[in-house]
């Protein structure tokens, strides 16, 4: 693995957060088209299909007990091909892979821990072994056998050889189709020591067969301990550190911690993601609410990607990009907000107290010399804040007190006394807001 992919923190388009389990070909298609046009040259270059592709019966608003998987004669998911004509004939998402590289653009896939059920009571062999995929999977009453929210899978049994095999076939077969990026599911809450490695020797293996790098994602976050940070850096590219994420201030909000407690961890080819973007319009057909346009504020919006930005997490955007409003689409490709996350060290939480939040940041490779500071405010009203220049980590005893600061969201220029030592900065901040600030 990381031969080239996952250099800097992965920018893409995940279909969960507007279509749920049942996105189609034709949206992805048109989501790939807005992406290349408006979004690639900003670093935008990644469409993931979520959940359930290979499930003929999926609905919005949640999942169906027992589902009808769509299988391949290995046990192998395939997907539906009443949403994607182009898998027609058991040609999986070749073809469609095919189509979104020649936009320039990776395609992804979202996988679950383990073995389809239905390949457990309607078994299948194992290719190259004496193994049926009813002999690998755990017992049902096993406590890693089954995932607590979604009954598909169950889990793999690495203690028989032929488990790994099968895992290598499944893999295999899904990067062989063109696939750049997998999210992989169930895999952290439990933390699934096991599983994770042998997902990481799957994936090594098809990428050394097929020539291709493929990103490894691994989801969920929920209450995820930087105790496991080595592990998750031999054996992936990204890691979720949250639950779901939705267009709620109170889910952003609880951001603040989890970045603070990861950024210091961020490096090449390691990422720990703050989750989707739930940005513009989402809830088409979604897990949860109607169709909308995101309840977050423009200010929340710019806080949300402020941090994600200073805490160099992964971005990748949840709303539909053919309906999504300009201004939204502007935030997403505004180049000296994005440097943030792409070139920078340093990160990390300065100071929090009561409504108060500031990160700093420094600059690297393009953008040596350049610091950054995020000054948030958290209450639920606009306010003025004075905040020491020595307390944003833009000037320093070792460092030359900047003549000007810009307000990166507004552009406005804030000019200071280098003369002063004392130097302190006057913001107006919007409930939930931020004044992201930039030195060079």
């Amino acid at each position: 693995m990381h031969r080239t992919a996952s250099l800097t923190p992965p920018m893409g388009w995940n279909s969960w957060d507007c279509y749920g389990t049942t996105v189609t070909e034709d949206e992805v298609l048109t989501n790939a088209a807005v992406m290349a046009e408006r979004m690639l040259p900003s670093g935008w270059d990644t469409l993931v299909v979520d959940i359930q592709w290979y499930e003929p019966t999926a609905r919005a608003g949640g999942y169906n007990d027992d589902a009808p998987l769509l299988l391949d004669s290995d046990g192998v998911q395939m997907p539906v091909e009443a949403r994607f004509p182009s898998s027609s004939g058991g040609r999986g998402f070749g073809p469609l892979a095919a189509q979104v590289h020649e936009l320039g653009l990776r395609f992804g896939v979202h996988l679950m821990r383990g073995v389809p059920r239905r390949a457990v009571t309607d078994p299948r062999p194992v290719p190259g072994t004496d193994a049926t995929t009813a002999d690998i999977a755990l017992p049902a009453d096993h406590p890693a056998a089954r995932c607590p929210w979604n009954g598909d899978n169950l889990g793999l049994d690495f203690s028989h050889p032929a488990a790994q095999t099968w895992l290598d076939t499944q893999i295999d077969r899904v990067v062989g189709w063109g696939v750049d990026f997998l999210k992989v599911d169930d895999m952290l809450f439990p933390y699934h020591h096991d599983a994770i490695e042998a997902l990481c020797t799957a994936v090594s293996r098809a990428e050394e067969r097929h020539s291709r790098d493929v990103t490894l994602s691994l989801s969920p976050g929920t209450d995820l301990s930087v105790a496991h940070v080595t592990h998750l850096r031999e054996n992936a590219d990204m890691w979720r550190i949250s639950d779901d994420l939705w267009d709620r201030w109170e889910d952003v909000a609880d951001q603040f911690t989890r970045l603070a407690r990861w950024a210091p961890h961020q490096r090449a080819h390691g990422w720990a993601d703050a989750d989707m973007l739930p940005l513009g319009r989402i809830g088409l057909r979604a897990e949860r609410g109607e169709p909308r346009d995101s309840r977050l504020s423009t200010a929340e919006r710019r806080t949300m990607l402020s941090l994600w930005n200073l805490g160099r997490s992964p971005l990748f955007m949840g709303g539909d990009l053919p309906t999504t409003d300009a201004a939204t689409l502007a935030d997403l490709t505004h180049a000296d907000v994005l440097a943030i996350g792409r070139h920078s060290a340093d990160n990390g939480e300065l100071l929090r107290e009561r409504d108060l939040i500031v990160w700093g940041a420094r600059g690297t490779g393009p953008q040596g010399g350049t610091r950054w500071a995020g000054v948030f405010n958290t209450a639920d009203g606009a306010r003025t804040v004075r905040v020491p220049l020595t307390s944003t980590g833009l000037t320093s005893p070792k460092l030359p007190t900047p003549t000007t600061v810009t307000e990166l969201w507004t552009g406005r220029r804030i000019e200071i006394d280098q003369a002063d030592p004392y130097a302190v900065l006057d913001l107006q901040l919007d409930a939930h807001g931020v004044a992201l600030l930039c030195a060079t």
